[in-house]
């Protein structure tokens, strides 16, 4: 039986240094010496493909290389369960984790790589003050729990000097390694999507294209978000912020379109059995329009003045003549359908006269329904300007007081409606969706709202820091007094937490007959269960004493089986079995493919009923994969009930056992 300790790849989060290389070797075997990389080797194989040049276009700043190695750093930590102040745990496939981004994005990694559809973030924009992710290389857990005050250690949070943050390399420090890390969770055809302002709309562009690639810009989004103007500016008064869109793999995308605004449906004037709709021109009036360009666009269709239809071949019937001509000069142009495109669809095409010059001639034009062939209201492609209502700040500050009691808890929230809008925009119903700077929640409750109105099954996962809210600050005293009255610790994750609660009774209320999910599973960053070796050179006795066990005191069973899930790679709301076998709980994870039992004490004459028991659970279980094994290793009477275990568990073929 494999005893598992803190050093051990299964007891961290990915090592996604490793995995780079090992993809590097599968690539480029010969490019490895003695278990190093030939830089020299890797640059022939390479080819053009590789810049030597001293002088290169792209974005650096003080600290970016540190900022990456920070990215690939595994975490130490893990994330504790916390029913008590979930919302239907036990049903529920929402998250709500507390705890650094930075960490918990690194923890992510095994169970969620490649399984986000979309990221919607609305970082801390560059304002000149103070950060709340000073990022610690070393020891970032231990940063991290000072910080919120959850151990004693009087770190503090250093303001942002003229000579740093305020000229962007704090900044994007911050920003640079949390992207790098959540571009792995996405799908290939995942979208992330980040708000942000003027301070840092250029230089977020730059970090992005390195990060995602240029190729996979989707769109730059402008969101009229106040309508009065913000006065900072000396010379202008900005209305707007940004919306700043990227694809994981552009490729993979065929489109992203939203829902017709009220506006566009009301141009869908006429109607015939196939429901409403609108003319558009056959002829191409944009990009490559003339003959020369595309001579195949360019062929007569026929029509039939008494019913209006068309041909592509001239009959009795059809015998007037259409060419795409450009009328203002008679210029020849191109169609925008191919004649393949026409003879299969020639029943959405139609001719009308229309009046040029006081000369009354035909032209084709495409009914264009505003319904979609599955009978649903087809999408169209979202403008690059959003200036609707709906997306105002000021709006979005109103519901959230409602929401609130008339209690204006944070400033400047985001309005659902705008991260609706992005929803629409990643066009999947089944979708998984990343907020890891999560605020007031906003996104949680536009994923809820989406799947009321269109009987979605989105799930969200959001992580917030617990800034701690300091009544004597002006600006957060009506959020630390509203969470004493919730009778809270003082921090924003609270208050995100409550706005998902009411978020979810307010839904429940205005749409009765929806039975979809409104609950979250909250969890919370901590250290890790595993307990490191860090001896006390003055008393290593006791040291050797403490360390007999490896799990932290104070850590339950339900502590470990979740860090066990995220450091096997399962998902944090797969489906846990609990059976008693010999007076011992034991749990089935993922429909066996993790088998865990953690009580304090097993005893020899427990050993032979208790395995027994784990192969026949096993055998009825059938899972389709391996299955692991896990016990405490400080649970066994002595080595001799340990190897019996095993030995027991290993002749029924679970040969994968270890312990803590």
């Amino acid at each position: 039986m494999k005893k598992l300790t803190a050093n051990d790849p299964e007891t961290q989060s990915a090592d996604i240094l490793a995995s780079n290389i090992e993809q590097l070797r599968a690539l480029f075997p010969e490019a490895f010496t003695e278990g190093k990389i030939d830089f020299e080797v890797l640059k022939q194989l390479l080819g053009g493909a590789v810049d030597e040049r001293e002088e290169k276009y792209g974005l650096n700043w003080h600290g970016k290389r540190r900022a990456r190695q920070l990215a690939l750093t595994p975490s130490t930590g893990t994330l504790r369960p916390c029913p008590e102040d979930s919302v239907d745990w036990d049903t529920t496939q929402n998250l709500m984790i507390e705890g650094d981004n930075l960490e918990v994005l690194k923890l992510l990694q095994k169970s969620y790589a490649g399984k986000v559809k979309l990221i919607d973030i609305d970082p801390p924009y560059n304002t000149g003050k103070d950060f709340v992710y000073p990022d610690n290389f070393q020891d970032n857990i231990k940063n991290y729990l000072e910080l919120t005050g959850q151990v004693e250690g009087g770190a503090k949070i250093s303001s942002n000097t003229e000579a740093s943050g305020r000229f962007h390399t704090d900044w994007l420090n911050m920003m640079y390694p949390r992207l790098k890390l959540s571009r792995n969770l996405l799908r290939e055809d995942g979208l992330s999507a980040i708000s942000i302002d003027d301070n840092e709309i250029d230089r977020l562009r730059l970090a992005c294209a390195e990060v995602f690639g240029e190729e996979n810009f989707a769109a730059q989004f402008v969101i009229k978000s106040n309508p009065r103007g913000s006065q900072s500016n000396t010379f202008s008064a900005s209305v707007h912020e940004y919306v700043l869109c990227y694809l994981k793999n552009a490729q993979a995308v065929t489109s992203m379109t939203i829902c017709l605004s009220e506006d566009m449906v009301e141009e869908y004037k006429l109607e015939d059995g196939n429901g409403k709709y609108r003319l558009l021109g056959l002829r191409l009036r944009g990009g490559a329009w003339r003959r020369e360009e595309r001579p195949l666009l360019y062929f007569p269709i026929f029509v039939d003045p008494t019913t209006e239809s068309i041909s592509l071949e001239q009959t009795a019937r059809h015998f007037y003549k259409v060419l795409p001509i450009k009328p203002s000069t008679g210029e020849e142009g191109t169609w925008r359908w191919s004649q393949s495109k026409i003879h299969k669809d020639i029943d959405k095409l139609i001719a009308k006269k229309v009046s040029r010059e006081g000369i009354e001639e035909y032209d084709i034009f495409q009914k264009d329904y505003v319904n979609n062939a599955n009978g649903g209201q087809r999408g169209t492609k979202a403008k690059t300007i959003w200036d609707e209502k709906e997306f105002n700040y000021q709006n979005a500050t109103v519901e959230v007081k409602i929401l609130f009691d008339g209690e204006g808890v944070f400033d400047f929230p985001k309005p659902v409606s705008l991260i609706r809008r992005m929803l629409e925009l990643s066009s999947d119903e089944h979708a998984i969706v990343l907020d890891f700077f999560a605020g007031f929640g906003t996104t949680g409750h536009a994923v809820m709202a989406q799947n009321a109105a269109d009987g979605g099954n989105r799930r969200y996962i959001l992580v917030q820091l617990p800034e701690p809210l300091d009544p004597e600050n002006k600006d957060q005293k009506t959020a630390a007094d509203f969470c004493d009255k919730l009778g809270r610790p003082r921090n924003i994750a609270e208050i995100t937490k409550e706005r998902l609660r009411r978020a979810g009774k307010k839904i429940k209320d205005e749409n009765p007959m929806f039975a979809g999910d409104l609950g979250f599973r909250v969890f919370k960053l901590d250290s890790s269960n595993i307990r490191a070796w860090e001896p006390d050179r003055d008393n290593l006795e006791q040291t050797l004493l403490d360390h007999m066990d490896h799990i932290k005191i104070g850590r339950t069973e339900s502590d470990i089986l979740y860090e066990l899930l995220l450091k096997l790679g399962l998902d944090l709301c797969v489906p846990i079995e609990m059976r008693t076998i010999a007076d011992k709980q034991v749990h089935a994870i993922g429909g066996g493919v993790l088998l865990a039992c953690l009580p304090d004490k097993i005893k020899r004459d427990e050993v032979e009923p208790l395995a027994q028991g784990i192969v026949e659970w096993h055998k009825a279980l059938a899972p389709a994969g391996d299955t692991t094994c896990v016990f405490r290793d400080s649970a066994f009477a002595d080595d001799v009930a340990k190897t019996n275990l095993a030995a027991i568990l290993n002749q029924h073929g679970l040969t994968n056992v270890r312990s803590l």
